[in-house]
C-alpha cells in the first residue's frame, strides 16, 4: 500500500510539474496604459494586439498563433462603475479599414482551424507501414487557458484575456465590443469601438 502511494505521488509531482510549466503566469497591464483603450460609463477597455514573435510566444509558446492565421487581441476591462457588470454575453469583432466585420472564433474551436499537416508514412523493420503523427500546433493550452472568460466584473475590478480572429491585422481597423450589461437591471451599456492604430506598431506585416 505505502509503495502504491509513493507511486501515485510521484507521478502527481511530475503532472504538477508539467502543469506548472504550461500555465506560466501572464498578467495583463491596467487597461488605460495600453495605446488602444476607451472609456465611458466609467469603464476602461484597452486592447492589445499580439502579432510579433516577441510578444506572442512568451504568452503562446513556441508556435505564434498569427503565422498560423489566427489574430489574437487581448482584452483589458477595468469597471471603475459602483455597479457589477455582466460579462457573460459579451461579444467581441474586428473590423476592419473597409467595415468588413469579423466575428471572434470560440476559443475551444480555434484547434479545429488548421489540422495536424498529413502523416509522414515510412516502412518499419517489418515492413509494415509506420505513420509519425504531428500535433497541430494551434491545439495549445495557451489558446483556451488564455481566453476571455469572465462573466462578472465587480466594481473596482478588472478581467482580461483573449479573443481570436481569422484576420490579418491592418491599420485603421477597431475593436467593437458589445453586451456588457449592469447586473442587477440588466441594462446594456452602450458599444465599445476601440481603434487599433497603435497596438502593436513596431511588429508584424501591417498593411
Amino acid at each position: 500500500m505505502a509503495l502504491c502511494f509513493s507511486i501515485a505521488a510521484a507521478l502527481a509531482g511530475n503532472n504538477l510539474r508539467a502543469g506548472d510549466k504550461e500555465s506560466q503566469k501572464f498578467e495583463a497591464a491596467p487597461a488605460a496604459s495600453y495605446p488602444a483603450h476607451q472609456t465611458s460609463a466609467q469603464v476602461t477597455i484597452g486592447a492589445d494586439v499580439y502579432v510579433s514573435d516577441d510578444k506572442a510566444k512568451p504568452v503562446f509558446g513556441k508556435h505564434n498563433p498569427y503565422e498560423l492565421g489566427v489574430l489574437p487581441i487581448l482584452v483589458v476591462i477595468q469597471n471603475d462603475s459602483p455597479k457589477t457588470i455582466r460579462l457573460d454575453q459579451l461579444q467581441a469583432a474586428y473590423i476592419a479599414p473597409d467595415r468588413s466585420r469579423v466575428e471572434a472564433t470560440p476559443a475551444g474551436d480555434v484547434k479545429y482551424l488548421r489540422g495536424p499537416r498529413r502523416p509522414n508514412v515510412i516502412s518499419g523493420p517489418t515492413g509494415s507501414p509506420k505513420v509519425l503523427k504531428h500535433k497541430n500546433p494551434l491545439d495549445s493550452w495557451a489558446i483556451e487557458g488564455r481566453a476571455f472568460a469572465a462573466k462578472m466584473l465587480p466594481p473596482g475590478q478588472s478581467a482580461s484575456g483573449f479573443f481570436y480572429f481569422q484576420t490579418g491585422f491592418q491599420r485603421r481597423s477597431s475593436l467593437y465590443l458589445s453586451g456588457l450589461r449592469e447586473a442587477d437591471t440588466g441594462k446594456e451599456f452602450f458599444y465599445f469601438e476601440i481603434p487599433l492604430e497603435n497596438a502593436d506598431s513596431a511588429s508584424g506585416p501591417q498593411k
